[in-house]
């Protein structure tokens, strides 16, 4: 999981493109060309769909698939980064090794206040912690604070095209903003970075919202293009041994979509994502906006002047999204919303949505001010998490560095 704020952010094969990836590739929901973005895989965990089929290896049904995913810690995390990954992340941690980052190097791309970048990152670890990230099951830590991020995507930027990085959604919209002469080298390789994210820990999943495809697509191109090139018999020639089927370096990795929540939109406009780059404050739900806040906020947003309320009405984006959230933080199910619902005004509704966003949300903001008020502690769980990654992620380089012919130092 701002531009890419779920490491989550992601690319979309063209269909010729999408022919090289033969039988391994079946798509549950239909992709769109090049011009677009792509789609991919297998999985089973409550509440998500996966858009392939077979992973790049098989491993004892004792190992657990992993799953990494990430949130850039520039302002605050709102309702829609909460409800479209990180509780979804606290349901795959029961049943994947799962890494989630604060993927700090990412928030440089776009100009940002170096006095806050540092204080974003405690907060967005703290909120991870609060949110129900376990750190017994799973490891937080800092991008930053692992090298090999930045070293694997050096390393990946030297096999990708330019014509790749050109076709990225979020670079023309980003760069238009700035404007093109300003926009920076990092925002333009910025994908490079996020694939470097996920292939440096072998990730077998990566969850991501329907909007963010694109780039697990580049990250699944970026992989096999570096299979192809330097894995095989040309890594085994250089003394290589197979990790993976077929000798290759990087394992397919494959997007996780959740069923629910993926995509929550602005309140002041239902057809746009609720972002933290809005520029109104008032578009989004903020994790630790107080009582008061989020009772106005529910209060003054968007909505229409229809008779009752109801899902799936193209006319009505506004009331869909607002019953969607309703449903998730009310854990009620989509049949039990539309009957309680159906015959309510916005006057009625729209207490009730800020009275479960209240009572959702405020054993959240509970738990991060004890978080926060332990710094030591947070600064332990990042520190262990940083380790945990770095093991990991070594092993990725050692075998991308011999495999690309570098000179290997003598331990």
């Amino acid at each position: 999981m701002g531009h890419a704020t779920t490491l989550s952010h992601f690319l979309i094969l063209s269909s010729s493109r999408l022919s090289r990836l033969g039988s391994r590739t079946r798509f549950l929901t239909k992709p769109t060309p090049l011009s677009g973005s792509f789609s991919p895989f297998p999985v089973t965990g409550q509440g998500f769909r996966c858009c392939c089929s077979a992973a790049t290896e098989d491993p004892s049904p004792s190992v657990k698939k992993r799953v990494v995913s990430g949130v850039q810690p520039t302002g605050s995390i709102h309702l829609g980064n909460y409800l479209g990954a990180i509780k979804n992340w606290v349901a795959l941690q029961d049943t994947y090794e799962t890494l989630f980052i604060i993927v700090d190097c990412h928030a440089i791309t776009l100009p940002y206040d170096t006095h806050q970048l540092g204080k974003a990152t405690t907060d967005t670890a703290a909120l991870y912690l609060a949110c129900g990230i376990d750190v017994s099951k799973a490891s937080v830590f800092v991008q930053s604070h692992v090298p090999a991020h930045a070293q694997l995507m050096w390393l990946l930027s030297a096999s990708t095209p330019i014509g790749w990085l050109k076709k990225m959604t979020q670079f023309k919209e980003k760069s238009r903003k700035e404007g093109a002469e300003d926009a920076s080298v990092a925002l333009f390789t910025y994908p490079d970075l996020m694939t470097a994210d996920i292939l440096l820990y072998q990730s077998d999943f990566v969850p991501v919202g329907e909007d963010q495809k694109q780039h697990i697509e580049l990250a699944r191109e970026i992989a096999q293009r570096v299979n192809h090139l330097y894995g095989g018999r040309k890594w085994k020639k250089l003394g290589g041994y197979r990790t993976l089927r077929g000798g290759s370096l990087f394992k397919i990795p494959e997007p996780l979509i959740p069923q629910a929540g993926a995509r929550v939109m602005s309140l002041t406009d239902g057809l746009s994502k609720m972002s933290k780059s809005a520029p109104s404050d008032q578009s989004r739900i903020n994790l630790l906006d107080s009582k008061d806040l989020i009772v106005d906020k529910i209060k003054r947003c968007k909505t229409d002047s229809f008779a009752g309320l109801e899902f799936d009405n193209a006319e009505r984006p506004e009331c869909n999204n607002l019953l969607s959230v309703y449903q998730i933080v009310s854990g009620k199910t989509k049949e039990e919303v539309t009957e309680e619902c159906k015959d309510m005004s916005w006057g009625t509704f729209k207490p009730l949505l800020a009275d479960a966003l209240i009572e959702h949300l405020s054993p959240i903001q509970a738990r991060y001010q004890e978080i926060i008020a332990e710094p030591a502690y947070l600064d332990k769980v990042l520190s262990e998490g940083a380790d945990r990654a770095a093991e990991l992620g070594d092993v990725t380089m050692r075998n991308m560095h011999q495999a690309m012919g570098f000179y290997q130092r003598r331990r």
